[in-house]
């Protein structure tokens, strides 16, 4: 079994959601043969809550006003550190970048078929660990100037 027309138009177009929101290291499993709840996961990160929460209104305001879908659950909301949107055909993961470390979802995944994404989508990849060594270098930046 893979997965269906309808949820690979939904995963492209909430991969595209989440690239346009500067979400990082998108990736979208097919993972149909493993599971019989659903046909694909997407997994997108961002480095701060707010952004997370940003991520998560865009993808279900585009695949609901492009595709007319309403997600059936819409978990983690309150601390915007992992938010899940199920829509049947596909589950969303949109975690706070230390979460999706801590908790490696690719591990889990890593023998499913990837699914092809948008360019925009695919762009994202090592984008956090971008993010996380320019964080390091301001930090290390501040602290030296604490320092004097």
């Amino acid at each position: 079994m893979t997965a269906t027309d309808r949820s690979i138009e939904l995963i492209s177009t909430a991969a595209q959601a989440a690239a346009d929101k500067l979400a990082h290291d998108i990736i979208a499993y097919d993972v149909s043969d493993v599971l019989s709840i659903t046909d694909a996961f997407l997994l997108a990160s961002a480095p701060n809550d707010r952004q997370v929460k940003s991520i998560v209104d865009e993808i279900e305001e585009r695949l609901n006003k492009e595709l007319g879908a309403k997600p059936v659950r819409r978990e983690g909301d309150r601390e915007a550190r992992w938010v899940l949107l199920d829509y049947v055909d596909i589950v969303v993961h949109v975690q706070h970048s230390e979460e999706r470390v801590f908790y490696a979802l690719e591990r889990l995944w890593k023998d499913c078929p990837e699914l092809e994404l948008p360019a925009d989508a695919k762009e994202t990849r090592g984008k956090a660990e971008e993010y996380a060594r320019l964080q390091a270098a301001e930090e290390a930046t501040q602290t030296d100037g604490d320092w004097r």
